[in-house]
């Protein structure tokens, strides 16, 4: 369907013909206009003649699609497509993960790759923000201090892509969970929804928060904000012996900082629960159970598209005006005189 923003400028297409009809001819035949070829040009009028009114009539038409075509584009056409539903749930979901200099350690297995903890929450983590259609998502990177990445917005591509882009170092090497926590909640507290969430991921314990992370959730568990806590990192890790073999390996526990009954705690006082990740296997189980816990409600709202079409009545405007070029020099003889023109120089080469 196609509607005008401004449909009362189309009112002004019968302009020129009222002014042709209302205003006196001019009288006036002063050179408005000195050039030094004016009397090629004169002498081109007499050649032509004065030219007849069965002669006029394209050349009148081509100004008349010409201005309308003006007066269509300046009232603005715009196409309205059908109505398209968009979920929307209205859920404040906000994202804290843990990028301090831990979650560089080589301990998740995918496959037959080792991979960094970091690397593997990019992996997991972005295909659980892709399925969250519909809720407000935002992203909190912490280290020794907590940073906003990316507010809360519908925008889940953005959050996604701001997730994969995440370095280990940006925010610091220590771990301030307290932090992270009290800047989400900042953020989660201004918002009106019914259900804010915090999903919160680390491999460690506290080191540099400036508040306490129990403080931190008890504030939370006042303003109705649900923790869930997640603690990455496998329980054994083999370190390689003499050379890189065997020989001397030991197995070792990378996970040993990380501070699992803070993290319980933390969940257990917000009303969430916590998860526990010792592969990307178990993260994106715990991913799934989250969308479970947490579902994505299908609350309708309608969009529909608009596009505007001004620059389809510009292009026929500019393709008249050539037209209108092109009529004027085939009238003016100009195409004959510059066939005549080659063919004299070309026999004058020969």
């Amino acid at each position: 369907m196609i509607e005008w923003v401004w449909p009362w400028l189309l009112a002004l297409l019968p302009l020129p013909w009222l002014l042709r009809r209302l205003l006196p001819a001019a009288r006036s035949r002063q050179a408005a206009l000195r050039v030094p070829f004016y009397e090629q040009w004169r002498a081109l009028s007499e050649q032509r003649g004065g030219a007849s009114g069965a002669r006029q009539w394209p050349a009148l038409l081509l100004l008349w699609l010409l201005w309308a075509c003006l007066v269509a584009s300046a009232a603005r056409p715009i196409w309205i497509g059908e109505p398209v539903e968009l979920p929307s749930s209205g859920r404040d979901l906000m994202l804290a993960v843990d990028i301090s200099g831990s979650m560089r350690i080589e301990d998740m297995v995918l496959g037959q790759q080792q991979l960094r903890r970091i690397d593997a929450v990019k992996v997991v983590g972005a295909d659980f923000i892709g399925r969250r259609a519909g809720d407000r998502l935002g992203l909190i990177l912490f280290g020794s201090k907590a940073y906003v990445q990316s507010p809360l917005s519908f925008d889940t591509a953005t959050v996604r892509r701001f997730l994969e882009e995440a370095q280990i170092g940006f925010a610091g090497q220590e771990t301030a969970i307290g932090d992270a926590i009290g800047l989400a909640v900042k953020r989660l507290k201004e918002r009106p929804a019914d259900s804010r969430v915090l999903i919160l991921l680390t491999d460690g314990q506290d080191t540099a928060s400036s508040v306490q992370p129990m403080d931190a959730a008890r504030l939370a568990r006042d303003l109705d904000i649900r923790i869930y806590t997640i603690g990455i990192g496998a329980d054994r890790l083999t370190l390689p012996g003499l050379f890189g073999s065997s020989f001397g390996s030991r197995q070792v526990n990378p996970s040993a900082e990380l501070d699992e009954d803070s993290l319980r705690a933390i969940a257990e006082l917000t009303g969430g629960r916590y998860f526990r990740a010792r592969d990307p296997r178990e993260l994106a189980g715990i991913y799934q159970l989250l969308d479970e816990l947490e579902p994505v409600e299908q609350d309708v709202a309608l969009y529909r598209p608009r596009q505007s079409l001004g620059y389809w009545p510009l292009g026929g405007a500019l393709a008249l005006s050539f037209a209108l070029a092109l009529l004027h020099c085939y009238r003016s003889g100009l195409f004959r005189r510059a066939g005549a023109l080659a063919g004299g120089e070309g026999r004058a080469a020969s």
